[in-house]
């Protein structure tokens, strides 16, 4: 179980919150979490890369010029892999990169990766309930009074953002919003900061907090 200061949209302290989930045994928790990583990560590949082999690149029916008595490399047709406008050898074709992981061990990872980011967790009360129109400089000082430094990448989860904070973050490079219930292992650790509403850390608890 982890403990955490709820501050409000000012930065000050606000109460106690806590978070406990089931985590992986320390032996197995790298493994584990390594795998989702690079098993989102192949998910989110197109797989599209195409290019021709010499039997679908056009032309190259006739014979570029006689066998014998040119003294050059005999050849058969103009699109061989081996001239400049040839078909491609071993290059890749639309494929899929998926990669399989059991519903048990996906959530297991999630809930490990989260609780490996404790210490970077801040837990706000009322994230932009302020702003009654979209405003990305107060955002900017709202995470500048929690603690956050400039120029860091934050992750702001919210149990329903507003639309308001919506575009109040969507022009922030390094600041990505996400709902509570669509977590990841990438972006939970890829985030020097954690920004977590109350009612998104209770959603985080009700919806993986089942073992």
């Amino acid at each position: 179980m982890a403990n955490c200061d709820i501050r409000d949209w000012q930065g000050k302290q606000a109460g106690k919150a806590s978070l406990d989930l089931k985590v992986a045994k320390k032996g197995s928790a790298n493994d584990l979490v390594h795998r989702a990583v690079v098993r989102q990560l192949a998910n989110a590949r197109q797989g599209t890369a195409s290019t021709l082999t010499r039997a679908e690149v056009a032309g190259g029916g006739r014979k570029p010029y006689k066998q014998k008595g040119t003294g050059r490399a005999r050849q058969g047709s103009i699109r061989t892999p081996l001239r400049p406008g040839g078909g491609v050898i071993f290059g890749p074709k639309p494929r899929s990169y998926s990669l399989a992981m059991n519903r048990k061990e996906r959530r297991l990872a999630l809930r490990t990766a989260l609780m490996s980011r404790v210490d970077d967790l801040i837990v706000v009360k009322g994230f932009g309930a302020d702003l009654d129109a979209p405003k990305t400089k107060e955002i900017i000082a709202g995470l500048g009074r929690l603690g956050v430094a400039p120029g860091s990448k934050v992750l702001v989860v919210l149990d329903s953002p507003s639309e308001v904070v919506r575009k109040s973050v969507r022009n922030l490079e390094k600041v990505k919003l996400i709902a509570a219930d669509q977590l990841n292992v990438f972006d939970l650790l890829h985030a020097n900061t954690l920004v977590v509403g109350e009612a998104a850390l209770a959603k985080i608890q009700e919806v993986y907090g089942d073992g």
